[in-house]
């Protein structure tokens, strides 16, 4: 039975492309989802509408000289949602629960870092090596309350290659703004607002009732109708019709996020594939051949109806003084296919391509337009795109990386570019290590990782962004990713509805205030 609210509640009813999965804050690090639980649950550290690191559940921290002992002092008087107190345990069994096997957030924090409870609300965090951005990406690893996992056989992390649910991906107990009321995977979710929370709200909200809906039409006509106050995302196609309508408005803007094409450069035969007994992606120029297969203008003109902006790297030019610096190979469909017969492909080859359907702007388009681009090249593409939660099932981490080639979206954690450095260029061939855990095709290079570690602890700005630029140089010399592009922001808001957009396209309506 819901909550009787007085006349005058406001709810706020939200409408994604995406569901929302699982509950557990360490099942899928997808910035949809995070934004979701961040309603819910809350980090150490938080970031303000202009992504600068703020006090969250540690009201200060400070390092010691040598770098490698971090404190933090916790806030006093917090309650979880069920009342239990929050305290410096917690911290430590998060810490160990983010790092535990199934867990798709290992790399927010340092697999060797030791946490030691000094007392109950202050924290040491111990280091082998310096780590100056040990905090950037604390403010989506939420905290969990000890005594609660453990009661109910939540310790463990759920994995996204979960195929049934766990108490923790069903049920919430945070620390944040709003409560779960209910929760019906892939139908509703009903967020309630948290009268005892710690902060001072910057929402008037008493209620907020999340709905996927995966069809854009059915999503875009919700939002007209006044059926829903926002949605994301709004279809390309339609920004115009929203903004020409009495009662909504689209808020755009740059995202920080890179889309991009990855391959399988690690198994001997690939999994989808009519090449037997080797790895076609192996070797460089099978990738140049994929890469300069595809047409990147088309995509941005046709497919992203010009709200895109296309990238020679694999990280948004905001985030990366040098990204100036580098250009993309060009569209040339001939070269392509002489790389192939020099490859020893001169009939082409056949692979299979996953794609979500639901995850990106367009996602699934843009796949079949590299299909087509592919295809003209002699390269047979067999597209599987799917919604987000099978797909990520599949090729994370989780699903054992089962995918050949594939497409995925970046933000990173860090707005940093070590983050793509480690997470996602970073060699995947050290079980004690979280490096490369989203380097799902495993594209590996000793030197690279070698100044990926330097980067991390040179405090010198002009020497680490050349040692970043120089880390770059080498990915995009050995074609080991196809970065296509930073997409557009485009939320659909109720001109009821008052809120901050912000760049990494977190959806955060602990900001929104509805008439």
């Amino acid at each position: 039975m819901g909550t009787a609210f007085p006349a005058t509640a406001v709810t706020l009813r939200y409408a994604n492309q995406g569901d929302l999965k699982s509950l557990d804050p360490y099942t899928l690090n997808e910035t949809t989802t995070n934004a979701h639980l961040g309603h819910v649950y809350e980090g150490l550290t938080k970031r303000g509408r202009d992504l600068s690191v703020e006090p969250g559940l540690a009201e200060k921290w400070e390092v010691s000289s040598d770098g490698l002992t971090w404190r933090f002092f916790l806030r006093k008087g917090v309650k979880f949602h069920n009342g239990n107190p929050f305290t410096a345990d917690d911290v430590v069994f998060s810490a160990n629960r983010v790092r535990a096997e199934g867990s798709n957030f290992q790399t927010r924090v340092p697999s060797d870092a030791e946490f030691v409870k000094v007392d109950d609300y202050t924290v040491d965090v111990k280091l082998k090596r310096p780590n100056p951005i040990l905090n950037y990406q604390w403010d989506t690893w939420y905290i969990m309350d000890k005594e609660w996992s453990e009661a109910n056989n939540a310790a463990a992390p759920t994995p996204a290659a979960a195929t049934s649910p766990s108490y923790s991906s069903l049920n919430a107990n945070g620390t944040g703004p709003f409560k779960i009321e209910s929760h019906q995977p892939g139908v509703k979710t009903v967020f309630k607002k948290n009268p005892d929370w710690w902060g001072k709200a910057e929402h008037n909200l008493d209620e907020i009732v999340f709905t996927p809906i995966k069809s854009d039409a059915t999503r875009v006509a919700a939002l007209l109708s006044g059926e829903v106050d926002v949605i994301e995302p709004v279809p390309l196609q339609d920004i115009q019709r929203v903004n020409s309508s009495p009662n909504a408005q689209v808020l755009t803007g740059p995202e920080l996020r890179t889309i991009f094409l990855g391959f399988d450069q690690t198994r001997d035969e690939l999994l989808y594939s009519n090449v037997k007994g080797k790895n076609p992606f192996k070797d460089a120029k099978v990738r140049e051949a994929f890469f300069k297969a595809i047409d990147i203008e088309t995509i941005k003109s046709r497919v992203m109806r010009g709200m895109s902006t296309p990238s020679a790297l694999m990280i948004a030019p905001e985030l990366f003084t040098y990204a100036k610096d580098f250009q993309r190979p060009k569209y040339d469909p001939d070269a392509a296919k002489k790389l192939l017969a020099e490859a020893g492909y001169p009939n082409g080859l056949e692979v299979g391509m996953d794609c979500p359907n639901d995850r990106y702007v367009n996602d699934e388009a843009i796949c079949q337009a590299v299909v087509g681009m592919l295809a003209r090249a002699g390269v047979k593409v067999n597209l599987l795109a799917q919604p987000k939660a099978q797909y990520f099932g599949k090729v994370l981490k989780s699903g054992n990386y089962q995918t050949s080639f594939y497409l995925l979206g970046w933000t990173p954690g860090t707005f940093d570019s070590h983050n793509v450095l480690f997470d996602i260029e970073g060699c995947r061939d050290n079980p004690n290590s979280s490096r490369g855990e989203s380097n799902l095709g495993n594209y590996c290079n000793k030197k690279h990782d070698e100044l990926s570690d330097k980067i991390l602890v040179e405090n010198d700005k002009a020497k680490r962004d050349q040692m970043i630029k120089e880390a770059f140089q080498i990915t995009t010399s050995e074609y080991g990713y196809i970065p296509l592009h930073q997409q557009s922001l485009a939320w659909g808001i109720s001109k009821k509805v008052k809120l901050s957009q912000r760049a990494d396209n977190s959806v955060l309506l602990y900001w929104a205030h509805k008439e």
